[in-house]
């Protein structure tokens, strides 16, 4: 996530750790210099405070995030507005799931609707809703009504954030870099199988989905 300084790189990976078991308020600079195997002068020099810390790696976590998102987009230009949408959704769990920690801690802060967070991510997430909406609604254009598009729309914004909210109900399930693999490949078929199954059957048309 962090590139070309390994110190740096250890603080924010030791940081998304302990902030992930014990939340930001019950990790202390201490804890993270340890864990991380630095002097807290250099937890200081790089990052000014803990806050300072988060700021940074939230914000690195977007922008990485955004940016696996758009070299998405450029590589499947020439596909199907349906396959630039499974694409889409792949790319956005495997980056979510290669950075488990820190996803279960940021979407955990913005459930809990901290400030500090919801500040730093305000304009990434707007910029991946952006996407989100744009491809979707691509792909399903002519099966839905218009109007239930934007309810569709928030359930598939659930089925990618549920797994790194409800964490713990997947914590016997994903250990290892085999399991998440096979996380990515497994939970991702199945979204995509919602999607398929929207647009083959159409909902808010003649041809309705039954409930």
């Amino acid at each position: 996530m962090v590139k070309n300084n390994p110190s740096k790189e250890k603080v924010i990976k030791a940081a998304s750790s302990l902030f992930f078991q014990k939340g930001f308020n019950g990790t202390s600079v201490r804890d993270i210099a340890n864990k991380a195997s630095v002097n807290i002068s250099a937890i200081n020099y790089y990052f000014n405070s803990k806050q300072g810390l988060l700021e940074y790696a939230v914000t690195n976590y977007y922008e990485n995030y955004l940016s696996s998102i758009e070299d998405t987009i450029k590589q499947s230009e020439t596909l199907t507005p349906l396959e630039k949408l499974h694409a889409l959704i792949l790319a956005i769990i495997h980056y979510k799931q290669s950075n488990y920690q820190l996803s279960c801690f940021i979407q955990r802060e913005l459930s809990l609707d901290s400030v500090f967070v919801r500040e730093i991510t305000v304009t990434y997430l707007a910029k991946e809703n952006f996407y989100l909406k744009k491809f979707f609604f691509d792909a399903l254009e002519g099966r839905v009504r218009s109007d239930t598009k934007h309810y569709l729309l928030m359930q598939l914004k659930g089925m990618l954030i549920t797994p790194y909210i409800l964490h713990k109900e997947w914590k016997d399930q994903v250990i290892g870099d085999y399991s998440h693999r096979l996380f990515v490949k497994n939970y991702t078929k199945i979204i995509q199988d919602w999607i398929q199954l929207i647009n083959q059957n159409g909902i808010g048309t003649e041809n309705k989905v039954a409930y």
